[in-house]
């Protein structure tokens, strides 16, 4: 019988934080259809964590070649994912977030006439290759007679995005610049509604699964319906289990990985913030006792911090010292653990990405 501590460990293996790891960055990325991206450094840890590498510099390198991008697909909110599928989850989860933030464009004053004139002066200051930092754009979108003061800038950049003109390409510096979409994603897919439907679907399940259909309703921002929709036609490809009455939704081949590596999945495992393990579903019953959620959240102020997870479940957080010190890393158990698991934590964080 499949116990929900099955379903965290599974998971482990299914995002290829456990078992073999993806092959390249972009594997990685492909594999878990997009992952959070709110703060860079983190994002690019987490993909490094399930490569076989572990090569922090080949996530930077794919970034810089155009083989992932950031931006907003979904939820208003930052994500790393292939640059191919940039596009047709734009096309399918977009108009959803663009809608959703209506009223806060109207409280800020922004109107659609705002809107398409910052998208000429965006398409002016980039065509043709170019690359910009927030802060040049912003000043060209300035400079063109609209007001970037205050949040208005930043919706103005989002909107854009979701709206498919512009994404995250290159590195400079350590900041990412901005591209125009178009130019930068070379190989865009085009799915027609379903199809887009079933593929989210498909490549969540593999990616996350075991999930269920709220988690993909909560992931995706999109509603029951359209999930429902796209598992109908990707059905036949996936396995099921039931825990606690509730079905979950995984690849078939995930049991068996699960199989192979039952003492990997258990060791301890240190994450970045805003980890997919921990923000990839609605529910986190399965990794996490919801009487510690506030130490992984801290006030709900929505800034997740490093998660220390020992056997599938989140024990504690921790944080890197000041680069250049000696000390070992800072770690915090929610209640207490062995001298394994601290020096598993030490161990993890001199090898850190």
């Amino acid at each position: 019988m499949t116990t929900l501590h099955d379903v965290a460990l599974m998971r482990l293996v299914a995002q290829r934080l456990a078992g073999p790891p993806a092959p390249d960055a972009a594997a990685a990325v492909s594999r878990l259809t997009a992952l959070q991206g709110q703060d860079l450094p983190g994002a690019i840890a987490a993909v490094a964590l399930r490569t076989a590498a572990r090569d922090r510099g080949a996530v930077l390198r794919a970034l810089d070649e155009g083989t992932i991008v950031r931006s907003w697909p979904m939820r208003g909110t930052l994500h790393l994912l292939p640059a191919e599928d940039l596009p047709w989850m734009l096309d399918l989860l977009g108009p959803r977030a663009v809608a959703g933030l209506a009223g806060r464009r109207t409280a800020l004053g922004l109107t659609g006439a705002d809107a398409e004139r910052a998208r000429e002066l965006t398409a002016a200051a980039l065509s043709g290759g170019g690359r910009l930092s927030r802060g040049a754009l912003l000043a060209a979108i300035e400079s063109g007679g609209v007001a970037t003061t205050g949040q208005r800038g930043y919706l103005l950049l989002w909107f854009l995005a979701q709206t498919g003109t512009l994404c995250l390409g290159p590195t400079q510096d350590g900041e990412q610049l901005f591209v125009l979409l178009d130019e930068w994603v070379h190989r865009p897919r085009r799915l027609a509604r379903d199809e887009a439907l079933a593929e989210l679907a498909l490549r969540y399940f593999c990616g996350h699964g075991p999930a269920t259909v709220h988690d993909l309703v909560r992931w995706a921002g999109t509603t029951v319906r359209d999930v429902r929709t796209g598992l109908a036609a990707v059905r036949d490809r996936l396995d099921s289990v039931e825990v606690d009455g509730a079905e979950y939704l995984l690849d078939p081949a995930t049991p068996d990985r699960y199989a192979a590596h039952r003492e990997q999945v258990r060791e301890p495992l240190l994450l970045p913030g805003f980890d997919e393990y921990v923000l990839g579903y609605a529910d986190r019953g399965a990794i996490l006792d919801p009487v510690f959620a506030e130490r992984i959240v801290p006030g709900r102020n929505g800034v997740f911090r490093p998660t220390v997870v020992v056997d599938g479940r989140i024990a504690g957080t921790w944080r890197l010292p000041r680069r250049g010190s000696a000390r070992a890393p800072d770690a915090e158990p929610f209640t207490t653990w062995g001298a394994e698991v601290q020096a598993a934590v030490a161990r993890l964080a001199a090898a850190w990405p």
